[in-house]
């Protein structure tokens, strides 16, 4: 199972009309550690960011998989509340799960996220759908090189 981190990234981005403008963007990372997620959020932001950047900020986020589709260019959280009934008490119970999903819009997610959940013996609910301002996510870098070819 992957450890998700999301890590902000402070900058200064160049605007259209030539002035520098301080921003702060948020991606995912899959790594083992806070030490991990910052050296490779380093690693995959440097190519795309000319000047300095800081690492501002790293935390945990409790994702249970991750749905990409290359035309989104969006990140949707889900938060599933799966459905199991208790055999000694037939008390309904609700876990709550969070999936990402990559889409273009709010439908498209609803529908990406639908259609990978395709054979779930589960029962499940959806009980809300949030656009997140991740910008993009780095998957494990299991071959030696990025994953995600996608630009910035």
């Amino acid at each position: 199972m992957a450890n998700w981190f999301e890590c902000k990234i402070r900058y200064h981005k160049l605007l259209e009309t030539g002035m520098q403008k301080p921003v702060t963007e948020s991606y995912l990372v899959d790594a083992l550690s806070f030490t991990e997620a910052e050296a490779r959020i380093t690693e995959e932001m440097a190519p795309f960011i000319s000047g300095e950047f800081t690492v501002s900020a790293v935390k945990r986020e409790k994702i249970s998989d991750v749905f990409y589709d290359a035309t989104g260019d969006k990140w949707y959280k889900v938060k599933t509340n799966f459905i199991t009934i208790d055999e000694k008490t037939a008390v309904e119970k609700k876990t709550a799960s969070f999936m990402l999903v990559q889409a273009s819009e709010f439908k498209a997610a609803l529908d990406n996220f639908m259609e990978n959940m395709k054979g779930t013996l589960a029962d499940f609910e959806i009980a809300s759908i949030v656009e997140t301002p991740l910008m993009d996510v780095f998957p494990a870098n299991l071959a030696g090189k990025s994953e995600n070819k996608e630009e910035k």
